[in-house]
């Protein structure tokens, strides 16, 4: 088994990776291995558990407004490096696509402000040098982790928000294929950026430049490859060329039959290509959107 379910919250199934008991339980060895006590290393686990939780509703967030543009989720699972929300289809208008990618870090804007505004009442505000003390506040804590989701995940790596963001932008300016070309080219070039870090600070950027790079060229071969399979002849470009225009009174002679004869073979292979592009994208996608 891949996934646990967890229940459901407004009809979606929510699931955690079996991968992400490896994550805690590594938590749990590295604080009591640098010497912290029992408590303390429970305590660092629980606030792992209170920031998979914001990652949970960042991608409700997503999901409740797909939801209003009559876009299902199939389900969303909890992984060590996020959340991962399976949308029924993508939304391609830009206006469709900016709101549903933001809704999810304004989701942490608002966790962060709530817990703000709780913490300036109760004067317990932790400066951010001092966030990593012991003894600082859980909640502060939390309160700037939240930010930081919003800052990472606002960057223009496609397929991350703020790639969906950027290319939804794109979008109103030039048609969907080349605005995806351009975030995914984006994305990979900041999971180059990512990778680099992670090699001289944070392993887990790591896996994130690994999960950006690939997720960018698939959904940019996925997207490609619908429009081409969905798109009538007369709009294909290049593949218009090889198909020869044939007058109704001229279907009877024979130099037209042949016309039509070849016309109907170069339409045949092109359809086949096609099809088999359309069908090595989706199976390179999977069907997961990544939100």
């Amino acid at each position: 088994m891949k996934s646990w379910k967890l229940g459901k919250i407004a009809g979606i199934p929510i699931f955690i990776h079996w991968s992400f008991w490896i994550l805690i339980g590594w938590i749990l060895f590295a604080n009591i291995a640098g010497g912290e006590t029992i408590f303390q290393a429970i305590k660092g686990s629980v606030f792992i558990f209170a920031i998979f939780g914001c990652v949970l509703l960042h991608e409700l967030g997503h999901a409740l407004m797909a939801k209003r543009f009559g876009i299902g989720t199939s389900d969303i699972t909890l992984l060590p490096i996020g959340g991962l929300a399976k949308l029924e289809r993508m939304p391609e208008k830009p206006r469709e696509e900016f709101l549903v990618a933001i809704a999810g870090p304004l989701v942490n804007v608002v966790i962060a402000g709530v817990i703000f505004v709780g913490l300036l009442f109760t004067s317990q505000i932790t400066p951010l040098e001092q966030i990593s003390l012991p003894g600082a506040h859980f909640m502060a804590h939390l309160m700037y982790v939240n930010v930081a989701l919003v800052i990472f995940n606002m960057l223009p790596a496609f397929p991350m928000d703020g790639g969906r963001i950027f290319r939804s932008l794109l979008a109103t300016r030039m048609n969907y294929v080349r605005a995806t070309d351009i975030a995914a080219k984006t994305g990979q070039f900041m999971a180059i950026l990512f990778g680099v870090l992670g090699i001289f600070a944070n392993p887990m950027l790591l896996f994130i430049a690994v999960f950006v790079y690939f997720g960018a060229k698939a959904e940019a071969n996925y997207v490609r490859a619908r429009h081409a399979y969905g798109t009538p002849p007369q709009d294909m470009g290049g593949h218009r060329q090889n198909c020869t225009v044939i007058d109704a009174d001229q279907t009877n002679q024979p130099n037209a039959q042949d016309q039509l004869r070849q016309n109907r073979e170069r339409m045949a292979n092109m359809i086949n290509q096609l099809n088999e592009t359309f069908r090595r994208s989706r199976s390179e996608y999977r069907g997961r959107t990544r939100y």
